[in-house]
């Protein structure tokens, strides 16, 4: 079966089917442009976007099976995952990263899978924390964890430069979050994982809930209860529709609207202005200054306009949008004889010709609405959230 074909086929068939990450989406070589696109440290899209972040997946297994990323029957002990030999090491990984920062990136984000599955990560982390950006300012180094191993890990990763870190955490009741994560992983040792970051001060602190109706809304209020006043900002993320293997259906996605409302009824709160262009979150804070909540509505209210953001597989795919169905091979330009001028030409090309804008193109198809087969996208945890 053809990738392509993948469209094509029943739902109730296409959740079963294993398709190896090698073989995910439409791949095309990077090519040098015949005319070179210098790095100037600022570089925009056909929509008039910049390129500021850069979101870095270091690993595509992950140790949890959560439902909406990487549910257990489809990634299971059959699945094929990516060779050691096809990831980018962690000299290629930094080489890539300085000179996205030759183009405007400010902020590098290591994501998975999960990242702190990837042997000596606290080595690459130091490599990137030695980047500058164009105005010599130091990079805003985060990565975003399900929490499970930064107990361990916390220490070692703020000492090699680490800023902060993002972990994800779907509900405080053991038996939902145990349920949501689909491997018995127990929610006190996400907590203790926290407290590590905290008292190593990788922070400040987010803490990410996913939100599915009906399956982990009722913990809305009791993650609220407990972040709230600890300088740790929760945020709510909308059930997305990334990737073909997650079941998405709209029924299940509670709008953020939704969410806020219920918050308030027990703790008021008040809109706050975004904190930096290209923010993902609307904020909202507590009105008895208890802190503040952010919530990511990428399926009700799409924030295509002002993304900033460029994603690079562990394999060194670049993909310029979380629902895209296919990437850019920068691994032949890497391994090859190109030097870093002409990579960075290559990115500045692709960059250039950017108009991804999927939500909010969905947005004005309606929840309803088809318009046939479509490409396979690559999958979250392939790339990262």
């Amino acid at each position: 079966m053809d990738v392509q074909d993948w469209g094509k086929l029943p739902s109730s068939m296409s959740k079963h089917i294993v398709v190896p990450l090698s073989e995910v989406g439409r791949r095309r070589h990077a090519e040098l442009p015949s005319l070179m696109v210098p790095a100037t440290g600022g570089l925009s899209d056909r929509l008039g976007r910049p390129l500021t972040d850069l979101r870095i997946s270091v690993t595509d297994r992950c140790n949890f099976r959560c439902s909406y990323c990487m549910p257990k029957e489809v990634f299971d002990k059959d699945y094929q995952y990516l060779p050691h030999s096809a990831l980018l090491s962690f000299e290629e990984i930094t080489r890539l990263a300085r000179i996205f920062a030759s183009h405007g990136v400010r902020k590098i984000r290591l994501t998975g899978g999960e990242p702190l599955l990837r042997k000596n990560i606290e080595v690459l982390v130091a490599q990137l924390a030695a980047i500058r950006t164009t105005d010599g300012t130091p990079m805003d180094l985060t990565l975003t964890t399900n929490g499970s191993l930064l107990a361990r890990k916390a220490e070692a990763l703020k000492a090699a430069g680490l800023n902060r870190v993002t972990v994800s955490l779907d509900g405080l009741d053991d038996v939902v979050f145990r349920s949501m994560n689909d491997v018995d992983f127990p929610v006190a040792q996400v907590l203790t994982g926290i407290e590590a970051a905290h008292a190593a001060g990788l922070g400040p602190i987010k803490v990410n809930m996913v939100v599915k109706r009906s399956t982990n809304d009722q913990e809305i209020l009791p993650m609220a209860r407990r972040f709230r006043g600890t300088g740790i900002v929760l945020r709510f993320i909308e059930y997305m529709d990334v990737g073909a293997t997650n079941g998405w259906r709209m029924d299940e996605v509670m709008p953020s609207a939704e969410v806020i409302q219920r918050i308030s009824t027990e703790f008021p709160l008040e809109p706050l202005e975004a904190s930096a262009p290209g923010e993902t979150a609307q904020r909202w804070a507590y009105r008895d200054g208890a802190g503040e909540i952010g919530v990511i509505s990428s399926v009700t209210r799409a924030f295509c306009s002002d993304c900033s953001r460029a994603r690079l597989s562990t394999e060194g795919q670049l993909y310029l949008c979380l629902f895209a169905s296919g990437g850019h091979d920068l691994r032949p330009l890497l391994r090859g004889s190109a030097d870093d001028a002409q990579i960075a030409s290559a990115i500045g090309h692709i960059w250039q010709g950017r108009a991804d804008r999927y939500s909010e193109l969905r947005a004005l198809r309606g929840p309803d609405s088809s318009d046939g087969p479509s490409p396979r996208r690559v999958e979250m945890s392939y790339i990262g959230g």
